[in-house]
Formats: C-alpha cells, structure tokens, sequence
C-alpha cells in the first residue's frame, strides 16, 4: 500500500516510529498530485515548495502530538499568509492575505504540511463545484459526475489521495454533501464550536469550518487541533472542547437514535433510503435503540435558507466593490461604472443570483413578507429538533437525494440545483453538528449517511460514527482514477 493511501493516523503513527520520515509522506502526496491532478483539478494553488521546507523543518524538530507532519490541504475560501486565496473567484483571483485565518494558523502551529489551496463554488455559492471562477472539479469515483459542493474539491482531494485530510466550510451542507459524494468523511461542528476568523464569508449565521478525512479517528484528531474560543471571532463560543478521540469507542449499546419519516420521503431515490436504512438495522444490531419520528418543519427549511442565506450574501458581498481589494475595472469613466464593471466582470452568474435574491428579501415592503417570516421558520426548526432530542441521543437521515449527478445535468434547473441540500440545510438552520460518513454504494458511486447530534455534542457523533465503522468496510474502498495504486 502507498503512504498517499493511508489514513493521517497510521501515517502519524509511521512517523513517529521514524518508519519513514515527513519528507518522505510528503514527497509521497506531491507524486500522487503530479499523477492525477490533470483528471481531479482539486487545487486551485498547489504549495509543493512549501510542503517541502515544512516536511523538512518537522524532520529536523521534535515530533509533535495529533496530525503534525500529516500533509493537508485547505478550501480556497481560507485565507493564508503570503498564499494566494481566490474564493475560486475572478474577483479575488491574484488576491494575497497578510494574515492566516484562525484555523490554518492552528494547523501551522500544529506543524501540519500544508499542500495546497482547494478548489470550491465561488465564494461558497453552490453543491457542485461547477460554479468556479477556473474550472469544475470532478469525482474521482466517475470523472464524468461532480464532487458535490461547495467543498468539492477539499472532499475530491482525500478521496484521491492528493491530501491525508482537508479543511472546508459548510452553510448548507458543503462539508457533508460533497463528503457524501465522494465517500469520505466530512463534519460540520455546532456553529460557534471552530473560529471563523479569516474565513471569507458567505451567510455569517450559517458558516462553519468543517473536516473532510479518509475515517473518523482522523476527522477527531483534526477537531482536537481546530476546537476552541478565539476572541477575534464574535460567533466562537467559550466552552471547554474535550478530547474527540475519547468518543471512538465501539461500545453503542443503549445509544437512542431517531430516524425521521420526513427525510426518507418524496424526493430522496429509494435506493438511498435502502442503503440508510441497512445502516439503521446495523445500529440495531450493535444494541442501539432505533424509533422512527417527525421533524415536520423542516419541508421548509429550505426556501427558508434561500430567503436568509442570500440576505446575509447581500451584505457579506457588498465589500467587493473594487475599490479596496480584488478586482478594479480600470477603464470606467466615474467611480459608480467603476463598481458596476468590476462586480458584472468579477463575479459569477450564481454568485450575482443570490445577490440580487437577497438583497430583494431585504428591501422594504419585502422584509417582512420574506425574511422575517423566514427567521421565523428557523426558530420552528430548531424547536423541532429540541424536541427530538429530549428524548433521542442521535437522529440519523441520508445525506444527499441523491449520488453525484452527471455535470451539466442540473444546469438549466435552479431548483434541482438546490434541492442537492434537501437534508442538510436543517441541520444548519438549528446550528447542530452533523457529520457524513460512507454507508454504501448506489450503481458504484458512494452514499453517505447524516448523523446528528445536540449541540456541542459532536461526542456522540464521534461516537456512533466510529461504531459503524469499525464494523462495516465502506469507509476503506478506494477509487482507481485509472492510475495503478499498486505501482
């Protein structure tokens, strides 16, 4: 087996053993980029002269705890000191920070190898990764079908092997659905849990910094170096993190886990639901206590999301306007054709449609027929799920609708589009934590299963997702990308 192919940990623990040195792990990703980059197009900025003064600062230090020496990479929406950090926008697309945000500080600090800058849907606005400024990334199950998104290149990455773990951001289910995709391992902590700080923002109450890794020993590992307060983050809470890597044990016996009827409904394939509910009586047999309930709200959570989300957009937005960073139209006449040229040629038809939708839904006469109402909607959802969880420790649903669709397949349908968020949007809009893991596989493209827990109790997550795992092989299987993994 190739070092690419590895988990972090049993690369960390090679390393440790001084089995093989970071340089040599590192070199070991760099090939495998080199190999099939040209098929996956995950990256946005490869970093290989970086990784190769990292790998050779760690080899000549003491080793650290956690994931240190692991090769990463990081969603392009996370900006890095001295690194080009586009957004996979036009409009930021020479743009370079002076500052790292919070999280990839925490992983320098933690002496991770830092591959790479990954690809998404610009500026976070989307489920395919087929709205990037440069170009679309593909599955590495089906180079023909797309990784999901926003984050599809962070899940596209680990799941050929061109990174051990990536970092990515989630506002209606961009860690999870491309996770689900992909089959790999994506978590979306409870908002507040991990700093935002530096990352670029798309709809401020919804963001959230997430793990995308290869099994769930990883994506813990990773939350013990992300999980914290930080002062520079208004949203981050103060409340102690403990050690996630606690939580894997396989011992489940007595866990209550809630299926509700609602997301294994209309619009979800049956084979889905199948594969979902296999996993279910999985649980059963491992002693958890498995009750069907309802969550009847969330059928509107959707439109509810694509009321507030664009409105936050809207604002978030409104700061690339060409005169203090990114993109300038150089030939306007006057400082108002200046904003106008520089946004129309700066940014994408998506990314102008959820301006325009939100900034609507804010105008007066609008906002309380749409937004208001919406917030409204969001308080009911959540009130939901506080129901379900005074009495369930865990509610379990299908990730996705659907596997990866085909490119172009959705292109001239927007509510298609948006329907890939179908059941992780509520998730989001009550601020819980919830993490996708692989649970089968539909015509050989991977399913993901959603676990969802209370919030701040990303622990129980951990918990049961590792079970599963523990007991099932789905997690191991590999795709080929046509490039022999034995040689």
């Amino acid at each position: 087996m190739q070092l690419y192919e590895l988990t972090g940990h049993e690369l960390k623990e090679k390393l440790d053993k001084k089995e093989v040195s970071c340089q040599e792990i590192t070199a070991a990703f760099i090939n495998r980029i080199e190999q099939v980059e040209d098929q996956i197009k995950a990256f946005v900025t490869v970093t290989g002269e970086l990784a190769t003064q990292q790998a050779r600062a760690y080899d000549d230090a003491e080793p650290v705890p956690g994931l240190g020496g692991i090769p990463y990479g990081l969603k392009d929406i996370i900006c890095t000191r001295g690194i080009r950090t586009t957004a996979s926008s036009r409009m930021l697309e020479n743009f370079i920070p002076f500052y790292d945000a919070f999280v990839a500080a925490r992983l320098a600090e933690h002496k991770g190898v830092l591959l790479g800058k990954l690809n998404l849907d610009e500026f976070a606005m989307g489920s395919s990764t087929e709205q990037s400024a440069f170009y679309p990334t593909r599955n590495p199950w089906d180079l023909e079908r797309v990784p999901g998104g926003s984050s599809g290149g962070s899940a596209a990455a680990v799941a050929a092997g061109e990174v051990a773990y990536a970092l990515g951001t989630d506002s209606g289910g961009s860690i999870r659905q491309p996770a689900a995709f992909c089959g790999v391992v994506g978590l979306k902590p409870t908002y507040g849990r991990v700093s935002r700080w530096g990352v670029m923002a798309y709809a401020s109450s919804f963001d959230q910094v997430g793990v995308v890794s290869k099994d769930v020993r990883d994506c813990a590992l990773v939350m013990n170096m992300l999980a914290g307060h930080d002062q520079q983050d208004s949203t981050s809470i103060d409340k102690e993190v403990p050690d996630y890597a606690s939580f894997l044990t396989p011992d489940i016996k007595g866990l209550k886990i809630a299926y509700p009827r609602e997301y294994f409904q209309q619009g979800v394939d049956s084979e889905i639901v199948q594969q979902v509910m296999n996993a279910l009586k999985h649980y059963e047999q491992l002693g958890a206590i498995i009750e069907e309930v309802s969550l009847p709200h969330s059928e509107y959570a959707l439109p509810a999301y694509y009321l507030i989300a664009p409105a936050e957009a809207s604002a978030n937005m409104a700061r690339f306007d060409g005169v203090r960073y990114g993109l300038r139209d150089q030939e306007a006449d006057n400082v108002v054709d200046m904003f106008s040229q520089s946004r129309s040629v700066g940014l994408g038809d998506e990314v102008k449609r959820r301006i325009m939708l939100g900034t609507y839904a804010l105008s007066s006469g609008y906002y309380d027929a749409y937004y208001l109402k919406a917030l409204k909607v969001r308080r009911l959802i959540a009130e939901d799920f506080q129901r379900v969880f005074a009495d369930f420790d865990l509610i379990v649903t299908p990730t996705t609708p659907t596997i990866a669709f085909r490119f172009g397949e959705n292109s001239g349908d927007l509510i298609a589009q948006y329907k890939n968020d179908l059941l992780t949007v509520p998730i989001n809009m009550a601020g819980l934590p919830g993490m996708s893991i692989p649970c089968g596989f539909v015509n050989g493209m991977p399913v993901g299963m959603q676990l969802v827990a209370q919030p701040f109790d990303e622990g129980t997550i951990f918990k049961a997702a590792y079970a599963f795992e523990q007991t099932t092989d789905y997690h191991r299987a590999r795709p080929t990308l046509g490039v022999n993994i034995n040689g």
